[in-house]
């Protein structure tokens, strides 16, 4: 792909979430029809018209596969080695219960390459973007990692997958390595955990069976802004083990 057709597609990512991320924020506070509430996940109709939006938009300008939370892959296409991931509201819960923290979140990926990634903190107005061929910005502002070196210094976002049963030894693990950090934080989007750790205000983020949707576009803002970042053990339902860092600090 070239340089310029990268950054065509950069500008209507950056545009349909802007635009997704207005009609959330026109429906934040209204009574929403709940579809699907089962163990730890929870699916409103809006995410649905959110999405339909969000791959009609993205449709009229690109001829590239799309993979939707909601709605799963195009019915005529196949996923190829680049095609879009859209999630269209990243933190659902927080969102129905009025926390005011949830987003837009859209990427380009190659294969398992992230190379565009735009995040709309459309509760701050917050528009995080980045290609490969690119810095990463918050609202036209460069962005960058933090320098903590030290875990013992550092902040970790991480969270809970919505699956509906955890083994004891799972939480276990879990325990033992939350007690190398300084601080921990389960914010309820990974979303914008992972555009925390590409402009500084956590170092890490990491987070086991995560679905890709959730992660794409924090990977590319976070590679553009210095860090590093691993997806990995890609499963049939698009579930994956992801690790952003600031360079600096090992898993």
């Amino acid at each position: 792909m070239s340089k310029e057709e990268l950054g065509r597609l950069l500008e209507l990512a950056k545009s349909v979430s802007l635009e997704a991320g207005k009609f959330l924020l026109r429906n934040k506070g209204n009574k929403h029809e709940i579809l699907f509430s089962k163990g730890r996940d929870i699916k409103l109709k809006l995410d649905i018209d959110a999405e339909i939006m969000i791959k009609e938009a993205l449709s009229r300008e690109s001829q590239l596969a799309i993979l939707g939370e909601e709605t799963g892959t195009d019915k005529n296409k196949n996923l190829e080695e680049i095609y879009w991931v859209v999630d269209p509201l990243d933190g659902t819960s927080n969102f129905l219960r009025g926390v005011p923290i949830s987003c837009v979140s859209i990427a380009l990926m190659n294969n398992l390459k992230p190379i565009i990634g735009v995040i709309y903190d459309f509760n701050l107005d917050d528009l995080y973007y980045a290609s490969e061929e690119t810095l990463s910005f918050l609202n036209g502002q460069e962005l960058r990692v933090s320098s903590v070196s030290r875990r013992s210094q550092s902040t970790l976002m991480t969270g809970i997958p919505a699956k509906e049963n955890y083994t004891d030894v799972e939480f276990r693990n879990m325990i033992d390595d939350f007690q190398s950090w300084k601080k921990i934080r389960m914010i309820g989007s990974a979303a914008m955990s992972s555009a925390y750790v590409a402009s500084g205000k956590a170092d890490a983020y990491s987070e086991k069976g995560i679905f890709l949707w959730d992660v794409a576009a924090g990977a590319a803002i976070v590679n553009s802004s210095g860090g590093r970042t691993v997806i990995k053990n890609l499963q049939t339902n698009f579930r994956v083990d992801a690790i952003f860092t600031n360079k600096l600090l090992n898993f």
